[in-house]
């Protein structure tokens, strides 16, 4: 998210709602934001964690601890406080853009594609 923009992008609202649930790793934080986004949102790894040192950097996930898996290292990552609440916001925002287009089109008798 850019500072001062009131919005995130698709791809970091669902890397951040992946981890609603408690600490992931990249590779499940890939599937997850798959699975939650119903594959609309494919992260590349270089993009996955480019996006994560970006959410780090900016207060909104932190590394919540490391291991080694087959000799390498893995990072799992959780929300912040600050993530959890940007992320909600984000979730309610959505919801009330969508809920004027819908009752406009409903109102109007128009349908729905």
């Amino acid at each position: 998210m850019a500072k001062g923009s009131s919005t995130v992008s698709e791809p970091t609202y669902f890397i951040l709602a992946s981890l609603l649930d408690g600490p992931l790793h990249g590779h499940a934080i890939i599937k997850q934001t798959l699975e939650l986004s119903e594959n609309r949102v494919r992260l590349p790894v270089g993009t996955l964690y480019g996006a994560l040192d970006r959410l780090a950097t900016n207060g909104l996930i932190s590394v919540d601890r490391e291991e080694v898996v087959e000799g390498r290292p893995r990072r799992y990552f959780v929300l912040t406080d600050q993530g959890r609440t940007l992320v909600g916001s984000e979730a309610l925002r959505m919801q009330q853009a969508a809920s004027v287009v819908t009752a406009r089109i409903l109102r109007t008798g128009s349908a729905f594609s």
